[in-house]
């Protein structure tokens, strides 16, 4: 069954998570992927492991479970960049695409007249999406940005982990490349955009994005209160700085966080607690008050909650219809029934393993079923696919490349 995206042509010279997302989202929704590959080693991230994908006779397949994540559907094509046959292959392929997504640094891929002002001239319809740690302009430009660093320089660190003055406390990054996973969405988003318009204008973009602009972007409501107040948010652990109570609590056996949203909320979850006096506390009683006064509230609340079992919690306020819920490692999420129920957990097939696990998209349209186009690829599985299907070489011109050291 197409996608909506179906008919769409995507070059990907993106490595690590950023960009592959990008197209990866792309490739979920029916684009077709291509893509380009170093000779050899392929994306850095098919050896950022263990652990490794493994074959249905149990051998271990040279491709990391981190590759596997950013890189389902596409087509690989490997290619010497540094070659002018590389090059024109890649000139050919531009011309006849309608999105390009690559991470290189700024300026990298003019040195191959692979740039944006060079390809357009062979596509001015063709969409260039450029993804940086720093963008295209400003005094950082040139600096590689990696998330880690960027969850640092833009602000996420200072707003993530324990207060210093607590145990553990410290600025902690979050544990996936968040800004990288953002930026990737927000690259594909800014693609369509462009393509959308490009019905209109018959001309592409080149897209600038910048890990770095995503990651204070995404700080959201924590920025709005700094630029409303002028006085800079610190960490909080599991607390919200602007709704009470909305964190985890340590239960007689475990934990569970309680997302307040509400008054009302607010008062049905003291009623299951015993503890309606909390919600008649004129201090208590608002969300503004309960944030101005959470010094006194929240070791009220953490008392009480230590009276139950984790289980015991969930059911009394999910009876009375307050958010709540365990504190999941993956193990249980993809046991949870509602991730059963919702088939987060996939089977894909690989070349070499046979089949491979995934997560689904989460994208979902309504009585249609999603199919995805395949698993990620082993490294360079469609060059002749690619090279004869779409440019249409033939063998004889195919092995000349090779024998060059060209694909």
């Amino acid at each position: 069954m197409a996608g909506p995206l179906s008919g769409l042509r995507v070059l990907d010279f993106s490595r690590i998570l950023a960009g592959p997302w990008a197209a990866q989202t792309m490739a979920d929704l029916g684009a077709e992927v291509i893509k380009i590959e170093r000779r050899g080693t392929g994306d850095d991230t098919r050896l950022w492991g263990p652990p490794f994908i493994t074959a249905e006779d149990g051998r271990e397949i040279p491709d990391a479970a981190y590759f596997h994540c950013a890189n389902r559907g596409k087509k690989s094509l490997t290619l010497d960049l540094a070659s002018e046959k590389g090059q024109e292959i890649v000139r050919r392929l531009a011309a006849t695409s309608d999105i390009l997504v690559e991470n290189y640094k700024r300026g990298g891929l003019a040195r191959y007249r692979l740039d944006y002002e060079s390809l357009r001239t062979v596509n001015p319809g063709l969409v260039y999406c450029s993804i940086t740690g720093f963008g295209q302009t400003g005094p950082y430009a040139d600096r590689a940005g990696y998330d880690f660093l960027i969850q640092a320089m833009g602000g996420l660190m200072s707003i993530t982990g324990e207060r210093d003055d607590l145990p553990g406390g410290g600025p902690q990054k979050v544990g996936v490349a968040v800004t990288d996973v953002l930026t990737g969405l927000y690259t594909a988003i800014a693609a369509l955009a462009a393509v959308r318009e490009r019905e209109t204008t018959g001309q592409g973009k080149h897209i600038d994005m910048a890990l770095f602009d995503v990651a204070v972007a995404s700080t959201a409501n924590q920025a709005m209160n700094y630029l409303v107040t002028g006085e800079a948010p610190g960490r909080m652990g599991n607390g919200h700085p602007n709704v009470v109570p909305y964190q985890s609590f340590a239960t007689s056996d475990g934990h569970v966080v309680v997302a307040v949203g509400n008054d009302s909320q607010f008062a049905r979850f003291c009623e299951a607690g015993g503890r309606p006096d909390l919600a008649g506390d004129e201090r208590f009683r608002t969300n503004a008050g309960r944030v101005e006064h959470r010094d006194a509230l929240i070791p009220a609340l953490a008392e009480m909650m230590l009276a139950r079992t984790q289980d015991e919690w969930i059911a009394a306020l999910e009876a009375v219809g307050v958010p709540c819920g365990p504190i999941n490692d993956l193990r249980r999420i993809f046991a949870d029934p509602q991730a059963v129920a919702r088939g987060l957990r996939m089977e894909l097939p690989h070349s070499e393993a046979g089949s491979v696990p995934g997560v689904a998209n989460p994208i979902r349209y309504v009585g249609e079923p999603h199919d995805y186009p395949g698993g990620a690829p082993a490294l360079g599985e469609h060059t002749e696919e690619v090279l004869g299907g779409l440019l249409g070489m033939d063998e004889d011109e195919i092995a000349v490349l090779r024998e060059d050291g060209v694909v």
